[in-house]
């Protein structure tokens, strides 16, 4: 009886700290926002839909430190820059966090990059992207789960994954398969 009992507690634990991703499976279409540069400018997931096919990066942007593993992923995406470009491909990076000084966070995180004209990074100061997707990781020193989404011209998904940990996050040769299907 004692072992039943921990068995269901275990199960009830786990399914009480599972994340729900929302709306953004593979096949689905993906829900459109609006977020704005470091530089004021916005932009709008749908707009860059009609001419490009859409790589969009969810970092953990500001959780009170600049993330090493952010870094180290969005100098990978740089890296094969020209690859992106060839297919046609937006890299759209989102960077979450609280509002207080996160334009200031997020111009310190770029300042060691050189971004090519299809890399576009955006901020999100109130998680209104972050909460669209059901991507908030509303725990202390976090901000939002590291996601990568490939999104074909017609908005469709057609690659997503989603880390639940700091790593563990789409390299470069997963995103150049998932864009070689379109």
């Amino acid at each position: 009886m004692k072992r039943i009992i921990l068995i269901a507690l275990i199960f009830i634990s786990i399914q009480s700290f599972a994340q729900n991703f929302g709306n953004i499976a593979v096949g689905e279409k993906a829900p459109d926002f609006k977020l704005k540069t470091i530089q004021g400018s916005e932009i709008q997931l749908s707009e860059l839909l009609k001419s490009n096919s859409v790589v969009l990066i969810v970092l953990r942007g500001w959780p009170g430190y600049q993330c090493p593993a952010c870094t180290k992923q969005v100098g990978g995406l740089i890296s094969d820059a020209d690859e992106f470009s060839e297919l046609k491909t937006v890299v759209l990076m989102v960077y979450p966090g609280p509002s207080d000084e996160l334009q200031n966070h997020a111009k310190e995180f770029t300042e060691d990059f050189k971004f090519p004209d299809n890399f576009i990074f955006t901020i999100d100061p109130d998680y209104s992207m972050i909460n669209e997707y059901g991507l908030r990781w509303d725990a202390p020193k976090e901000t939002a789960y590291p996601s990568t989404f490939v999104i074909s011209k017609n908005g469709k998904i057609v690659f997503s994954k989603i880390s639940t940990t700091h790593g563990d996050r789409a390299d470069n040769e997963e995103i150049f398969e998932a864009l070689g299907k379109l």
